[in-house]
């Protein structure tokens, strides 16, 4: 089977290892963005092991065989580059943003980093407790509560229920032997991409990939068996809220699937001001702020996705819209929502496509996923080949499995085991 080639600006290499090297060349951009994306995250880890994908994340920076947490930054910083790291369900990300000229340095660095991390034991006793305050911030978040939740009542025991930053327990139990077992287990070439965006030479980036991450061990693919849907309904009372704060949703295709209309439904429902979701329940109703409706959709899984906060005496009222607004959509698609919903989609894409950091992400997720790099034509043709009625069978196979439902903070009584009918579009 033949694939599109990737856009003209963008190179993509393997090394022998299984490493893989995409270069986006950017010639009107003078700083270079670099990242080298490991295939592992808290998916990948069980019960016991819940968070140590993040830890290894913190502790990377606090030292390899060669330089000290000072040492680290200093040299990023003396070259005034920006350095970040972040953890998600399926990778983790290292990054330097600085000047185009020193990319090579960044890729060398951000090597030293990934493949020799020493995680001494004194740095690892002060970054717990400095994680173990990110956790309580979180904790102390109800919204952030409600999203962990509905992972759970979407997946159930599955690892992609878990959180990322894992549980207290186990950051407070992770030794050092742990980290070290976790990334020889984890961190190897089938699992990592190397990414530069900017004015660079593809060859050089390549060249210094390959001295950088030549040598790692080849490995195996990191994959995971895709959860099973549970949907359900979860609540969990927030102290310090006065508000009720919901997130629900469906399950949709992965990336591996045909997601397109699942995208393109979530957009049509509450993608803006204009959106039914917000016209409805905001503008008509009154019953909230702010609300949102995402389409998350992930290697293994997928998610639809609507949030929202609203007043605890007006709860019923907006599970009920909410249904009756899911209920239209799988019964009628709006010619002019169904333009707007792609043209949003559209821009948001190429809103991305200015990023260089962004690029290289969806790069690297295009290459874990399906083994190349999508081009943009790729991209924005599923989007507009999307029909009315795929939008309306997406909203009917939602409906269909039932919603996952979601709610933390304040609640003046239990929430219902009702609101599952009617978000399945049978009590509306």
């Amino acid at each position: 089977m033949s694939f599109p080639a990737p856009d003209p600006d963008t190179f993509v290499a393997a090394l022998p290892n299984g490493v893989r090297v995409v270069t986006i060349r950017l010639p009107h951009v003078d700083s270079a963005s670099v990242s080298v994306f490991v295939r592992t995250g808290s998916r990948n880890e069980g019960p016991r092991l819940n968070g140590i994908s993040h830890v290894v994340e913190h502790m990377a920076f606090k030292g390899t065989h060669e330089r000290d947490c000072q040492e680290i930054n200093l040299d990023a910083e003396r070259l005034g580059a920006e350095v970040n790291a972040y953890t998600d369900k399926d990778h983790t990300a290292f990054q330097m943003h600085g000047l185009a000229r020193h990319a090579g340095d960044f890729v060398r660095m951000l090597g030293d980093i990934v493949r020799n991390g020493s995680f001494p034991e004194a740095e690892l006793e002060r970054e717990r407790q400095v994680i173990l305050q990110e956790l309580q911030e979180d904790d102390d978040d109800a919204m952030s509560t409600a999203y962990k939740l509905f992972d759970t009542a979407c997946f159930g025991r599955h690892p992609m229920a878990q959180p990322v930053i894992g549980t207290r327990r186990n950051i407070e139990r992770f030794r050092r032997g742990d980290l070290l077992a976790y990334v020889q287990r984890q961190y190897s070439g089938a699992n990592l991409i190397v990414g530069v965006a900017g004015d660079v030479d593809p060859d050089r980036v390549l060249d210094e990939a390959r001295a950088a991450f030549g040598s790692m061990p080849a490995g195996e693919d990191n994959t995971v068996e895709p959860p099973s849907y549970v949907g359900g309904l979860l609540s969990r009372r927030h102290p310090g809220s006065s508000q009720s704060h919901v997130v629900l949703g469906y399950p949709i295709p992965s990336l591996q699937q045909d997601h397109h209309a699942s995208v393109v439904a979530a957009a049509l429902l509450g993608e803006g001001m204009s959106s039914p979701l917000m016209d409805r329940i905001r503008e008509q109703l009154g019953l909230v702020y702010y609300a949102a409706c995402s389409a998350d959709v992930m290697d293994a899984c997928g998610q639809f996705v609507i949030e929202a906060s609203t007043g605890p005496e007006r709860l019923d009222e907006f599970f009920t819209e909410v249904g009756r607004l899911l209920a239209d959509h799988a019964e009628r698609t709006d010619r002019v929502g169904l333009e707007r919903a792609r043209n949003q989609i559209a821009v948001r894409t190429l809103r991305a496509r200015e990023r260089p950091g962004r690029r290289l992400e969806d790069a690297a997720q295009d290459l874990f996923v399906h083994g190349r790099v999508r081009s943009r034509a790729e991209l924005t043709g599923a989007i507009e080949s999307v029909t009315g009625r795929q939008v309306r069978e997406a909203f009917e196979r939602m409906l269909s499995f039932g919603p996952a439902v979601a709610v933390s903070g304040r609640m003046k009584r239990a929430v219902d085991e009702r609101v599952l009918e009617t978000l399945s579009g049978r009590g509306a």
